[in-house]
């Protein structure tokens, strides 16, 4: 258990925007910043935070909330570990009573791999550091690749006993389940047998963006023409290497910073670079390179630039990535390093200065790179030309944006001399296909929508669920805040007419809204609205110095993000950016004393709408003379109703 007051103070330190600046590159807009969702995939943002309320909304997945919200969503962080994470990052003590063995069993499936995986990641380590076959075999290795002791604990890199069940041994003693050994495949289970995957093997951690360790890499060090080089944990409910990039935890902060990621293909090549100066760089470990992992990129920055080894075939095999990395809308360069180099042992031979010239003169353009690569092979062949200029348009087809698509034809027909017309030609074909295609796949479904469409009724806006949800908002943002508020007496004059006079007073916001709804005898209808009010109410009634970020840590997970709800449904207007086309909407809180008057007045107008809709059912029901008092009512309160739609300025 982690005590209240560290707690306490993680929250009073952590900044929400400092947070999610780890995970999704964020920009100004007016008071917030905006940004990618990391929860779906866009390309337009649609992802706001807020500094000055603590809380962030992502308006295409729906979901928000304050900073531990976030890592819960984002990094399926339990409230404990978000809470840890964000006192390790911001360098507080935490105090906490130590897991029993029972506690670690009872943990549920997801955190104990977890904590199998972090226990193996300093089990490596040790090994690695502490024993006699790891300094000598393992920490040798590493020397010889050029690793500094400080490379090697950044990266926490370790070694694997080179016998059957050394590993295994030590976690079953410390108390670990067979159970979790076996699903994070750190353990390999073969009927009464158990034996260490990654026997007599370096080890090199996989981790999230946030640091956790989801799985390993392992190079074995003797000549086995039976083992893999290089093997990787499996498949498990943490480690899925499709959505994984190594090194991403340590080059997060520098891709941001940089505006740019360099992709490599192996652990030693982010290491090498790493150390030599470059750290906006991360490996897809071996794997194809997918979707999901240009998306992490793409969170960060819109740049990528895909770096090669010297190998021809291995160029033309990677090339296939680089059209994924278009369709996702960035922007691609590509390096190749001389042939028999690689980014390790190139960076190894270099300093930060001349790598960084390297990197700097021979990253090309994509277009000019693989016409570059193709083109060597197909300059003396006719047929192999058009199949190249077909490749590459076909590359071009993958581009979102149509001015790009016009600029690189335009490069492609310099490059391959031959006319702008066929290429844009071939383009269209190209595109009248994908067409074709996404027509057939969506035919279906669009026959499902267009019944479903015409079955479903227009839904009425309910006016008492905005009305109710406006109150809560502005107790929030405003409760504490001292105004003027004109009240309104029913008073009868001269000529015997009902007229309202105001009367200027000046109360606390929150008391001003207590006060009336009570007079009113007024109820809110949506229970969670009742929930949140009467908790608002009861803060700010027992704190003067209430704080909106204290207030929303408070409560429970579902109330903050109906909260967060509340407070971001307007922001979503500032992702447009208004003032950039001189357009300056009035600001809030330049009128909360009219504002709360008007919501008040419009939720009695809504009120009397009812009362008088009872009336108009009650009299259907009967044509009796003694119904005359209903018609009395129902016209002292329309005639109510019109004074208030004066004062609102409306037109009934």
């Amino acid at each position: 258990m982690i005590s209240q007051s560290s707690i306490d103070l993680v929250f009073e330190t952590a900044r929400v925007e400092e947070v999610i600046g780890d995970f999704v590159q964020l920009k100004k807009a007016g008071s917030n910043f905006k940004g990618l969702s990391p929860f779906s995939d866009e390309r337009s943002p649609s992802f706001m935070v807020s500094p000055v309320k603590q809380i962030w909304k992502d308006f295409s997945s729906g979901k928000g909330g304050n900073v531990v919200a976030f890592l819960m969503e984002h990094e399926h962080f339990t409230y404990p570990e978000a809470i840890k994470y964000l006192a390790k990052r911001y360098n507080i003590e935490i105090e906490e009573t130590e897991q029993s063995n029972e506690q670690k069993e009872q943990a549920n499936t997801r955190e104990s791999l977890y904590l199998v995986s972090e226990f193996a990641n300093a089990y490596f380590q040790r090994i690695l550091h502490k024993t006699d076959q790891g300094q000598a075999i393992g920490l040798s290795y590493f020397k010889e690749r050029g690793f500094t002791n400080e490379t090697i604990k950044t990266f926490d890199l370790g070694y694997s006993l080179d016998e059957w069940q050394a590993f295994t041994d030590e976690a079953l003693k410390q108390g670990y389940s067979i159970e979790y050994l076996e699903k994070t495949g750190l353990t390999i289970v073969k009927e009464t047998k158990r034996f260490d995957r990654f026997k007599g093997r370096v080890m090199f951690p996989i981790k999230s963006m946030s640091g956790r360790v989801l799985g390993f890499g392992g190079r074995i060090l003797i000549n086995d023409k039976k083992a893999a080089k290089y093997l990787n944990s499996p498949e498990s409910d943490i480690y899925h290497k499709s959505k994984v990039l190594y090194g991403i935890y340590h080059a997060k902060q520098s891709i941001s910073k940089e505006d740019n990621c360099y992709l490599v293909e192996g652990y030693t090549d982010v290491i090498q670079f790493y150390q030599t100066g470059i750290k906006n760089v991360v490996s897809s470990s071996g794997t194809a390179l997918t979707s999901d992992q240009i998306r992490l990129i793409n969170r960060l920055t819109k740049n990528i630039t895909v770096l090669f080894d010297g190998d021809a075939a291995g160029m033309r095999a990677s090339l296939r990535g680089v059209d994924l990395i278009l369709e996702q809308g960035m922007d691609v360069k590509v390096c190749s390093f001389p042939e028999g180099e690689d980014p390790d042992s190139f960076a190894r031979k270099n300093t930060l200065e001349e790598l960084k010239l390297y990197l700097e003169t021979n990253a090309k353009d994509f277009i000019q790179f693989k016409a570059s690569v193709l083109f060597e092979d197909s300059k003396n062949d006719p047929i192999k030309k058009a199949d190249t200029v077909r490749d590459i348009v076909n590359s071009i087809s993958k581009i979102p944006d149509r001015i790009k698509k016009e600029i690189y034809i335009q490069e492609c027909a310099r490059i391959m001399d031959i006319s702008e017309e066929v290429l844009f030609s071939t383009l269209a074909q190209i595109d009248k296909k994908e067409v074709q295609k996404e027509s057939k796949q969506g035919q279906q479904s669009k026959k499902a929508f267009e019944v479903i469409k015409h079955q479903q009724p227009v839904k009425k806006v309910d006016v008492q669920y905005i009305l109710e949800r406006k109150i809560i908002e502005v107790l929030l943002l405003y409760g504490n805040e001292v105004e003027d508020f004109e009240d309104l007496v029913l008073k009868e004059n001269d000529k015997g007419e009902l007229v309202l006079e105001p009367v200027v007073h000046q109360s606390k916001v929150f008391e001003k809204v207590f006060l009336d709804l009570q007079e009113d005898e007024m109820e809110f209808s949506n229970p969670r609205f009742k929930t949140i009010y009467y908790k608002v109410i009861e803060a700010l009634n027992q704190n003067p110095n209430f704080e909106l970020k204290t207030f929303i840590n408070s409560v429970d997970a579902d109330i903050s993000s109906e909260i967060t709800s509340i407070l971001m449904d307007d922001e979503r207007y500032t992702l447009d950016d208004w003032n950039r086309m001189q357009i300056y909407p009035k600001q809030k809180k330049d009128t909360i004393g009219q504002l709360v008057s008007e919501t008040i007045l419009s939720l009695r107008c809504f009120f009397i709408d009812q009362k008088v809709k009872e009336f108009q059912q009650e009299t259907l029901k009967s044509i009796q003379d003694t119904n005359r008092n209903i018609l009395e009512e129902v016209k002292d309160y329309s005639g109510l109703k019109m004074l208030l739609s004066r004062k609102l300025n409306r037109v009934l």
